[in-house]
């Protein structure tokens, strides 16, 4: 009866326990996105602070911090020590934070290494409790100074509501720690840590979905700007907020409009040819494969894989010397012909699309030949000795194992290509870009940088990049509704 008892408590308290685990994790969660949202920013303890930045970015970076106080700290409105007591103290809190998020994974674990965690996300939640007084100390020494040298309309000292928001963080991370041990202190404890194998394959997908969610989801934050009468360097406020003002300027303004349309025939037209050519890269790992020379085939995979790394100013550069008005081939056709040659092949606006392709192709097709690679040697070789035996040769096993086991493989890269017909990148078209060929080489990508960063015009490119995103979204939704319907199979 006794142990019937014990078992029930033992049973309850886990229960119990794994309900406060889920409240734990989603403050650990907020903790972390926190840290990323300029406005949500606990550091910017005055107003000379850059508006823009994170508390991240004050954790990682002093230079950031005092980016703008040469003048503040010259005539010492000021005190520099502060900052860097600023500066350690965000770094303190993303301490604090990595800690929680250890404590929170354990807590995935058995019994043993879910009181290990505790202990971590205690430690966690005691230095977040901690920091708040440091930063109000902080705060309170940067009024003391600008009071002293009578600039507090100048220095602009505060203290940001959102230290609460962290202090209430550190107080429920420490609780819930707290009261999940003592539920948890009377149940039997494993020998050694222990993890269900599930938890292992989420934990190690874990670092990739934070950075999809850092460099994908949270860049998506910025789209307010597409709403707003902005520009660099100013805050957006209410009385600047012009609803959807920019989305009628591409629709209303005849200007605009016919370079929206120039730059969609050429992002098209640019990202249409890459999908009639993808195809090549599968018919090289094919070719490839059929070296029978190791060493060799090795040489000519890696000879063809490097230029991905080369970077696109390095690769104009190796266009300069060759295609330019005094490069090698025209050098070479005035020292064969003896007549001065002075063709501009690299800067001249015919065939630029051919040229883009052409160079793209040149750089990237070892690169995407090597997923065909890797599924070649995935193909049953038991398929090609019986194809031997009934007398095939070498092409008709090319075209009649290898070419239909990697159709597979293409289908899901070619709808993946579809689904991101309108992102062709900016890097390339970039550097080769010049006043001749400016026209035909301009892709949507090229123009929402060149509107945004080269004309200040931040709210019109904000909404050409939204309405791309999108579109992308559903090209990708469309191709995926169209393999299930076709193949069979969906690629999301």
């Amino acid at each position: 009866m006794s142990k019937n008892f014990s078992d029930g408590m033992y049973s309850t308290n886990q229960k119990i326990a794994d309900k406060l685990y889920w409240i734990l994790r989603i403050g650990i969660v907020v903790n972390v996105i926190l840290l990323f949202f300029p406005s949500f920013n606990p550091a910017r303890v005055c107003g000379i602070m850059n508006k823009n930045l994170s508390l991240f970015s004050c954790g990682v970076s002093y230079d950031t911090i005092v980016g703008d106080f040469g003048r503040a700290f010259r005539q010492k409105w000021v005190d520099e020590a502060d900052f860097h007591s600023l500066n350690i103290c965000s770094l303190t809190i993303i301490i604090s934070v990595i800690l929680s998020c250890a404590g929170g994974c354990m807590s995935l674990g058995n019994t043993k290494m879910k009181k290990t965690g505790l202990a971590v996300s205690a430690v966690g939640g005691i230095v977040e409790i901690i920091t708040f007084f440091w930063m109000k100390g902080i705060y309170n020494a940067v009024t003391q100074t600008a009071a002293d040298a009578g600039k507090i309309d100048k220095v602009m000292p505060m203290f940001q509501n959102i230290n609460f928001v962290y202090l209430a963080l550190g107080i429920g991370m420490l609780a819930i720690a707290c009261v999940n041990f003592i539920l948890l202190m009377k149940v039997p404890v494993e020998e050694k840590f222990e993890m269900e194998p599930k938890y292992h394959l989420f934990l190690m997908m874990l670092p990739i979905i934070a950075l999809a969610l850092v460099f994908s989801y949270l860049p998506l934050y910025g789209w307010r700007y597409a709403f707003y009468d902005y520009k660099a360097g100013e805050t957006l406020s209410p009385d600047k907020f012009v609803g959807f003002k920019y989305f009628r300027q591409i629709i209303n303004t005849p200007q605009t409009k016919r370079d929206i349309i120039t730059v969609m025939e050429n992002t098209l037209g640019m990202s249409g040819l890459g999908i009639i050519t993808s195809w090549v890269p599968m018919a090289f790992a094919i070719f490839l494969s059929e070296i029978k020379n190791g060493p060799f085939r090795r040489f000519v995979q890696t000879f063809t894989t490097i230029p991905n790394f080369i970077s696109w100013v390095l690769v104009y550069a190796i266009a300069l010397a060759l295609f330019s008005t005094d490069g090698f081939i025209n050098t070479m056709l005035t020292s064969i012909t003896g007549e001065i040659h002075s063709t501009p092949y690299l800067m001249s606006a015919e065939h630029s699309w051919l040229k883009m392709l052409a160079w793209g192709m040149w750089k990237g097709v070892g690169w995407s030949a090597i997923i065909y690679v890797a599924s070649i040697s995935g193909i049953d070789q038991g398929l090609y000795e019986a194809a031997t035996v009934d007398g095939a040769g070498r092409f008709q096993k090319m075209w009649h194992i290898t070419v239909p086991e990697l159709i597979p493989t293409f289908f899901v890269l070619l709808l993946m290509s579809v689904a991101n017909i309108l992102s062709n990148g900016m890097e390339q078209y970039l550097v080769f870009s010049n006043p001749q060929n400016k026209e035909t080489m301009q892709v949507l990508d090229l123009y929402v940088y060149n509107r945004g960063i080269g004309s200040g015009l931040i709210p019109l490119s904000t909404v050409i990049g939204m309405i791309k995103s999108l579109v992308s979204v559903i090209l990708l939704f469309g191709a995926n509704a169209f393999s299930k319907a076709v193949r069979g199979e969906s690629i999301v």
